[in-house]
């Protein structure tokens, strides 16, 4: 079986592609960096003997979804897996803030995963079998900005897939991680010193968590018991209250998608 994963040089998705080399499954790596991709690769496939397939693409320009949608699509040699993980936060206002670092979030995040589902489900459906795994996030219940958005798109666009795949023996799933160890928050520039260390979840818990969701066919993942809860508050607190909650709360906690 051959399992896809973008961004997966670092966090979550680095996390997938190791569960499931681990496994036994070849792989498909997707990132912008080359060099870490093809060091990934060399580890893996010694620690695991899978054969691992690196493809260096920038996901936020039609050149890059458009290489990696070639390689889902092709009949060949099939996808069973696709894991849609690549993404980056902004750390500023949306008014002032800049718009070419909106567009291309929402390129990576929202275009992206829609194309790259666009070119593999033809073949799984075909095949009665697939699994695709879009990494979501808890901010998509909350009004915090161009990130929740996005990531509000990928968990409704993921529980409209389960709806129309039910019964062609293919899954979505849309995996919906709280605050997790990743190099997320360091590259966005974001201030993470105050948040307690209670609040954050391993890569690693959230790849496994995603991965048993899927195979067990549910359409929403939360991983952890205190996520879950949250989630659900999120989602039954009338949205006039969390956005004066939102609206009330410092930059510096506001900003942490």
């Amino acid at each position: 079986m051959t399992a896809c994963i973008t961004g997966a040089t670092a966090g979550i998705g680095l996390a997938f592609a190791e569960l499931l080399a681990e496994q036994g499954d070849d792989l498909i790596i997707v990132a912008r960096d080359s060099t870490r991709l093809e060091a990934l690769a060399e580890r893996l496939a010694a620690e695991h003997g899978v054969a691992v397939e690196v493809l260096a693409a920038d996901l936020s320009t039609d050149v890059g979804c458009a290489a990696v949608g070639q390689r889902l699509a092709d009949v060949r040699r099939p996808v069973a897996v696709l894991v849609n993980n690549a993404g980056f936060g902004v750390n500023h206002d949306f008014v002032g803030g800049s718009l070419l670092e909106e567009e291309r979030l929402l390129d990576v995040l929202v275009r992206a995963t829609l194309r790259l589902t666009h070119a593999v489900l033809p073949g799984m459906v075909e095949r009665g079998s697939g699994m695709v795994i879009n990494v979501s996030s808890v901010a998509g219940w909350v009004p915090i900005g161009t990130y929740a958005a996005a990531k509000s798109w990928v968990t409704v666009f993921t529980e409209g897939l389960g709806a129309e795949l039910a019964g062609t023996g293919v899954t979505a799933t849309a995996v919906c991680p709280g605050l997790t160890h990743t190099e997320f928050h360091e590259r966005a520039a974001m201030t993470i010193s105050s948040i307690p260390e209670w609040a954050w979840l391993d890569a690693s818990r959230v790849a496994a968590d995603g991965l048993r969701a899927a195979r067990a066919g549910r359409v929403v993942s939360v991983p952890s018991k205190r996520y879950r809860s949250l989630s659900l508050a999120f989602q039954y607190t009338p949205r006039s209250v969390l956005r004066r909650i939102v609206s009330a709360a410092p930059t510096s906690v506001t900003d942490r998608p």
